[in-house]
């Protein structure tokens, strides 16, 4: 016997390596040390940094991979693995300096893998960040023929003196949402419930519109970060509006937030009306069209106002 007929084919493996060099290296920034090939990463901190604090993240992108392998469309993903990590990174207010990623699966498809590689470097170069390395295993008796999973993992770093933690939010601070691009990458094991192959077909839903990748927010916010007095960001994930924002708020303040203050986009409106789901548990699992919370000192330009932090109460509330 040999390793390829146990399920390891090492010969796909550095195919898939050779195909996703040219697109990594174009993340290298300057604080890169090293090339790709070696047992570790090297990435020098900047310089300008009395206390510089290293802030770091991993996620992954759930059961929205399954309707990517159904419909045999992986050039997204990466986006969106890149996106939940360092939408994360930047509630900290630091900025993300580098990213890596591990990729498990039956078995390589050095093409599939190339595809995948491509929407993190794309989500790399939103977020200024280097795609330094990562890991590809072939499990064929773990995972199912043609099933994989992503995990990611992201590295930033904030000057200690303006890490943003929250501590310093109080009653009349101003509270902002930005839009999301739609579902991102939450809730896909009731989506995938409620809008089966058939029901999009009946519904003329487009199942490819369920991939669009997660929102990066990483540059609109870190230009409010250094120009504007911001004391809280909360990136909206599973737990909705109401548990993400209440995270990074003192026990002593609360806000209120009128679910009239924005217009919810239809593919939520399409999965509560098909899935007959109330509007509270929607609330708790979807980020319902705003994908992270800005609270400032000052009013701001441009973005969704939502409402003011109040003295009175604690967390968040959401009313009709």
């Amino acid at each position: 016997m040999n390793y390829a007929q146990s399920g390891v084919n090492i010969e796909a493996g550095n195919r898939a390596v050779d195909l996703i060099k040219p697109s990594v290296k174009r993340t290298f920034t300057k604080h890169v040390l090293n090339s790709l090939g070696g047992f570790a990463a090297m990435v020098q901190v900047p310089v300008g940094y009395q206390e510089p604090v290293m802030v770091s993240c991993t996620d992954g992108v759930g059961t929205k991979l399954k309707i990517a392998i159904d419909l045999g469309k992986f050039d997204t993903l990466g986006i969106d693995l890149v996106a939940m990590c360092v939408n994360d990174l930047i509630c900290c207010g630091a900025k993300p300096m580098f990213f890596l990623d591990y990729i498990a699966c039956h078995a390589l498809v050095p093409e599939h893998v190339k595809a995948l590689i491509d929407g993190m470097v794309e989500g790399c170069l939103q977020s200024e960040c280097a795609l330094v390395g990562g890991e590809m295993a072939e499990m064929n008796d773990l995972y199912r023929e043609g099933d994989f999973d992503l995990a990611g993992f992201s590295v930033g770093i904030v000057e200690k003196s303006k890490v943003i933690d929250g501590s310093r939010i109080e009653s009349g601070n101003y509270v902002y949402g930005i839009p999301s691009a739609g579902l991102h990458s939450n809730g896909f094991s009731l989506v995938r419930k409620v809008l089966t192959p058939d029901v999009c077909r009946t519904r003329g839903i487009s199942e490819e519109a369920l991939l669009t990748p997660t929102r990066i927010y990483v540059k609109q916010v870190l230009d409010l970060v250094e120009t504007k007095d911001i004391r809280g960001l909360a990136h909206i994930t599973g737990g909705g509006l109401a548990e993400n924002v209440a995270r990074v708020l003192p026990k002593t303040v609360g806000i209120t937030i009128e679910k009239q203050a924005w217009n919810v986009p239809a593919i939520f409106k399409h999965i509560q009306q098909i899935g007959q789901i109330e509007e509270n548990e929607m609330f708790r699992v979807f980020n319902m069209g705003i994908g992270m919370v800005i609270i400032s000192a000052q009013p701001l330009e441009g973005l969704l106002f939502l409402g003011r932090v109040e003295s009175g109460h604690s967390g968040v509330v959401l009313v009709d």
